[in-house]
């Protein structure tokens, strides 16, 4: 019997996200979705105007068994830019900061580690705004937005933005790809 696990993250746009991590071995399914706002059953329209106090994120459901949330740590701070305060390129606002929500004291526990390990090890040159808070709602996003790149390659903001991230996931974490 397999035990999965659940991670949510906010890394930007959740096209973007949610394009990376779904390629993962032991990445069961992704789901784009809001979190970390005060607006129950948010519209993205409502998101997207910065006053719900959602972060665009995706939830991850995971074998623990083959990748670790540890590695999902790992893939998230290296594909999205967790040193800029609500922005991810040209993506601005609250609604695209750069969360972890954890789901227990674990979660917790290891993302402070990893923002505390990469903040000595230089790898960044600013600090880390990561924010790292209880996961205490979640709401998924319209079934238009899930898996919006593999069945909207071409469209224009997409096709600019996505391919670098998933060919620098490619290039870094080639042992962890889900061979599909």
């Amino acid at each position: 019997m397999t035990t999965t696990a659940q991670a949510t993250f906010g890394g930007g746009c959740f096209w973007c996200t949610e394009a990376v991590f779904e390629r993962l071995a032991g990445v069961h399914a992704v789901e784009s979705g809001y979190a970390g706002g005060q607006t129950p059953n948010p519209t993205y329209e409502q998101v997207c105007n910065g006053n719900t106090g959602h972060a665009e994120v995706i939830r991850i459901e995971f074998d623990p068994a083959i990748i670790s949330f540890e590695d999902l740590l790992e893939v998230h701070f290296a594909t999205h830019d967790p040193t800029t305060l609500n922005r991810q390129g040209n993506d601005r606002g609250t609604q695209y900061r750069s969360a972890i929500f954890y789901h227990d004291e674990s979660q917790k526990a290891a993302a402070e580690a990893c923002i505390r390990q990469l903040n000595d090890s230089g790898e960044f040159s600013d600090p880390i705004v990561t924010e790292v808070t209880p996961l205490t709602n979640y709401y998924p996003a319209e079934n238009y937005h899930q898996d919006f790149f593999r069945l909207n390659p071409a469209q224009p903001y997409c096709n600019a933005v996505i391919p670098p991230k998933l060919a620098k996931l490619q290039k870094r974490f080639a042992d962890k790809l889900a061979s599909k």
